[in-house]
Parts: structure tokens; sequence; C-alpha cells
């Protein structure tokens, strides 16, 4: 049971995986192309299409769909992880999959943010068009949290534009770092109660 759980693991981040590089693909338009962009769209496309035709989670030029088909695969990927590793299956270690689980998909969250920011300040710093209607949904998805960390840090000064992405960009790390280690010991504690 251990290794079908441990090779199912796997194969969901496998997959994970291919599909985040399908979505950054999918970004670019048609300069990506080729035999392997081919492939990772066919291997990946059904799965998307059923998130997109059955959630309406488009906001300007972003379909979040994607988002929620891999969090659905990370919460999996956590729940068959912990039976893969767990000695017998108790109250304490379906807590600490809940709890694995939970936290997959807000590090997930971070985790996109912090993408997001970095496409952006690369974008700023280089003098892209930072103008297009790309860029002003990449605002309109992360501004208010970038708003929102930097009055935490600086109450109501006003601090510059790169300055505010690079202040949330390591909150965010920090947020990452700090929160995984604390849902790892709260799931060793939950995994070690007994029934």
């Amino acid at each position: 049971m251990k290794a079908i759980c441990s090779f199912l693991s796997a194969i969901i981040g496998i997959y994970s995986l291919l599909i985040f590089i399908r979505i950054i693909f999918s970004w670019f338009g048609n300069m990506v192309s080729g035999k392997p962009v081919e492939i990772i769209g066919k291997i990946t496309d059904p799965y998307l299409a059923w998130w997109r035709n059955n959630l309406n989670l488009r906001i300007g030029f972003l379909d979040f769909s994607a988002v929620a088909g891999i969090v659905c695969l990370s919460m999996l990927q956590s729940v068959f992880y912990t039976l893969s590793v767990s000695e017998s299956i108790t109250i304490g270690t379906i807590l600490a999959t809940v709890l694995v689980s939970l936290w997959s998909i807000v590090s997930f969250i971070i985790g996109f943010f912090i993408i997001i920011i970095v496409l952006r300040a690369i974008a700023y710093t280089t003098n892209r068009n930072t103008y297009s209607p790309f860029w002003a949904t990449i605002d309109n998805i992360y501004q208010p949290l970038m708003y929102k960390v930097n009055r935490i840090i600086f109450g109501n000064k006003i601090g510059n534009y790169l300055h505010g992405m690079i202040i949330t960009f390591f909150a965010l790390i920090i947020l990452f770092v700090a929160g995984r280690f604390f849902i790892n010991f709260l799931a060793n504690i939950f995994s070690g109660m007994p029934i």
C-alpha cells in the first residue's frame, strides 16, 4: 500500500510540474513551439480544459481555472505522500494530512505571487511595455497584496514602487519558509498522536 501511495504521489508531482510548464508556455503564445511543447499540451490540456469548462475563474486576460486544477493535484499529492510515509493511519495522521493539504494550497498561492512579482520586477527594471493589458492584469492581481504588506511594514509612508515589490517578495519568501517549518512541526505533532 505504501509503495502504491508513494508511486501515485510521484506521478501527481510530475504531472503538476508539466501543467505548470504548460501554463508558463501559454503566457508566451506562439513564441514557444515544437514537439516537446505539443507533447506537454496533449498530456495536460484535457485536464486543464475540464477545469476551464466547469469553473469560471477568468480575471481579465488570466484564467485561474488552471490554478484550481493544480491546487487539487497538490492536495492529492499531499494525501498520497502522507499515506506513503506513515506507519499506520490514525486520527492524528488524518489531521496531519489535512493540515499538509491545506498548506499545499496556501504555499501554492504564495509561490504564484512570488513568480508574478519576479516577472513584474523584471519587466519594470528592463523597461518593457509595462502598460500593456497583460501587465495591467498582473498589477491588479498582486498590487493589493503589495500595498497591504508595505502598509504593515511602513505604515502610512508611500514608498518606491520597485522597493515595494522587493519588500513584498522577501515577505512572501519569509512567510513561505516559516509556514513550511510551522506546518511540518504541527504535522509531526499530529502524526504522533495516538487514536
